[in-house]
């Protein structure tokens, strides 16, 4: 679509282009530098984004880029919009955040590019700044109705209880989580996730999403969770905390969202591709078409590093042993002595895009993805090249949507 704001907006935002590509992470840095100087503001992101890694600054300044130099064609960034809608729900953003933003970052570009950031350049982005929340916090404001609207349905935080506790693997476990209340819940789309947030002693307020690993229902929710890192690590510090919960256990949930979700309209077939604790939402998937749309074709491949390693086997093998129409393929990176092949196990190595397109019908299929970034950058990258239409490549992993699908595919 042509963008609405004005000529002299647009071509001041475009002629930025040049500085964003060379100090853009630089300006992002320094924008939640600014930001984080409130505690509220702090509290409301997920500051295991925010660490070492800097994930959330990489993927914030290629946004502004793509931003940037689409500002006169926005129509080709409605799926991002739609993403960060989705992630600022599950964290329960509201419209009185934005300005601490809008002033944040407009106090990064003057940091950061000192005299080269004129009041004209300011002036423009901060026109193409409030355009851009506007349409979020219209986005926002109808998912927010709609989850408030549907049976079993809430915004904000709900308290869940903990009911159960499987252990998966070595390093993953599953939580079975009721409400509180006593009150149905909302069914979610295979695929979604939950917001949680957390107090914990010693770390303040924290918050984490998980995707839910089990069929939409009106009673529970499951989540399966891998123990990261360690307790000192801002990415293993919640799930340390959770691996020592057992029944019983309070916690503050957010409706599900996310927009990486089965299409269920069709009966086209399916390709299930996950990589580690990334077969999380395609649990969620795999159940749901085993319950509700068994005749459909359904391809689920799943690698783990070994058999200590791989959650959920027995599960995903009893779903597809009732049914002719699913199909396990299992890869093990380095198996062990006790690791039998064609009994816990397909084959060793790692799935390729090219055993994909060989072994599943790629002419038709949409391919569901999920995992380590390697792991997706690999195979999204490889079934493009082999001419799977990217609309039916659909992938998430776990962490702000950084750099992944190669160039020129990645304004798409």
């Amino acid at each position: 679509m042509p963008s609405p704001l004005s000529a002299q907006t647009v071509a001041l935002v475009k002629a930025t282009v040049p500085a964003l590509e060379a100090h853009g992470l630089d300006i992002t840095r320094r924008m939640y530098e600014r930001l984080f100087r409130n505690a509220e503001i702090r509290d409301l992101f997920n500051q295991s984004h925010h660490g070492e890694t800097g994930s959330q600054p990489k993927a914030l300044a290629q946004a502004v880029l793509a931003y940037a130099r689409n500002i006169d064609n926005l129509g080709v960034l409605a799926g991002a919009v739609e993403r960060i809608a989705q992630k600022h729900v599950a964290l329960n953003i509201l419209p009185e955040h934005y300005p601490h933003v809008a002033d944040a970052l407009l106090g990064a570009i003057g940091d950061v590019l000192g005299e080269a950031a004129t009041p004209e350049i300011c002036a423009a982005w901060g026109e193409a700044y409030w355009f851009l929340a506007e349409l979020l916090i219209g986005r926002e404001a109808a998912i927010y109705r709609d989850l408030a609207v549907r049976p079993g349905g809430w915004n904000g935080w709900r308290s869940f209880v903990v009911e159960s506790v499987r252990q998966e693997s070595e390093t993953i476990r599953s939580f079975v989580l009721v409400p509180e209340d006593g009150g149905p819940v909302l069914r979610h789309e295979p695929g979604q996730y939950l917001g949680f947030l957390l107090d914990l002693p010693g770390q303040g307020v924290l918050k984490r999403n998980y995707s839910i690993s089990c069929a939409p229902n009106d009673r529970a929710y499951r989540i399966t969770v891998k123990r990261e890192g360690g307790a000192d690590q801002p990415a293993g510090i919640v799930s340390n905390w959770l691996h020592g919960q057992g029944p019983g256990t309070v916690l503050k949930v957010a409706p599900p969202a996310g927009a990486f979700v089965l299409d269920r309209q069709t009966d086209a077939p399916v390709v299930l591709v996950s990589g580690g604790v990334g077969l999380t939402p395609m649990m969620s998937m795999l159940e749901t078409i085993a319950a509700a749309s068994p005749d459909r074709p359904t391809w689920f491949v799943h690698g783990a590093q070994n058999g200590r390693l791989h959650a959920m086997r027995d599960h995903a093998r009893a779903l597809a042993a009732s049914n002719e129409n699913l199909r396990l393929h299992t890869f093990y990176a380095e198996p062990e002595a006790q690791d039998r092949p064609g009994a816990h196990y397909d084959a060793p190595g790692l799935i390729t895009a090219e055993w994909l397109v060989g072994q599943t019908p790629h002419e038709r299929a949409t391919y569901y993805l999920c995992g380590p970034k390697p792991f997706l950058s690999a195979l999204v990258n490889g079934l493009l090249r082999s001419g799977v239409p990217a609309e039916r490549v659909r992938f998430e992993f776990f962490g702000p949507a950084d750099e992944l699908v190669e160039a020129p595919r990645q304004a798409a």
